[in-house]
């Protein structure tokens, strides 16, 4: 929901840096799957209730992920950088809820929601793309992507800060997940009803 208004603040800076990255032959997959390494070893940290510095990786990782887009502007976008960077973000987020399971057999249930709730707005969020790719849709709400991005309720920009949130206060763990969970869900259907009105006239279904 936020991502737009914080990119506008956030890409400047980080699009410096990524151009002088870009000039020292640092590729934006490189720093992807540098940035999946370092957001990994908080699922560790997690498991051992060191939540400040799971914090840390977890701020770690979204700073990569915000300089593979900007060496990718700078060099130009490629189908393998747009496949690196979903799958990876996708495996860390559900990582970061697999962690906080480990610190805290109580939170098992929640964190399985999340995940669960994750599986939503993950599949409509790919499913809409494909279906827009074939279509030619484009868009560069949230600046030019080698893959449509829609947005919704729970983008990147909340998504972190509710991770933030659960390493700052972990014993709130589980009414957070199940709150965001939640708001997750709502993404989902209302990715889904614009999907139904997007993809639900014109050319033939399968």
């Amino acid at each position: 929901m936020f991502d737009a208004a914080l990119r506008r603040l956030i890409d400047p800076p980080l699009n410096r840096l990524g151009r002088w990255l870009a000039r020292g032959g640092i590729t934006a997959n490189q720093i992807t799957l540098a940035g999946f390494a370092v957001g990994l070893l908080a699922l560790p940290a997690l498991a051992y209730q060191l939540y400040w510095l799971a914090l840390l990786f977890i701020l770690l990782n979204r700073l990569f992920d915000g300089l593979d887009g900007a060496v990718a502007r700078a060099i130009g976008p490629s189908d393998l950088g747009g496949y690196l960077d979903i799958v990876c973000d996708f495996i860390f987020y559900a990582a970061i809820a697999f962690g906080f399971a480990l610190a805290e057999p109580g939170n098992a249930v929640a964190a399985a929601f999340l995940v669960f709730s994750f599986i939503g707005t993950g599949s409509s969020f790919l499913a809409y793309a494909i279906i827009a790719a074939k279509r030619g849709i484009t868009t560069e709400r949230q600046g030019r992507k080698s893959l449509y991005y829609l947005g919704g309720l729970t983008e990147g920009g909340e998504t972190i800060a509710v991770f933030v949130l659960f390493c700052l206060f972990p014993s709130a763990f589980i009414w957070l997940a199940v709150l965001f969970g939640a708001l997750c869900w709502i993404t989902t259907a209302t990715r889904m009803v614009m999907a139904w009105r997007d993809f639900g006239k014109g050319r033939a279904q399968n």
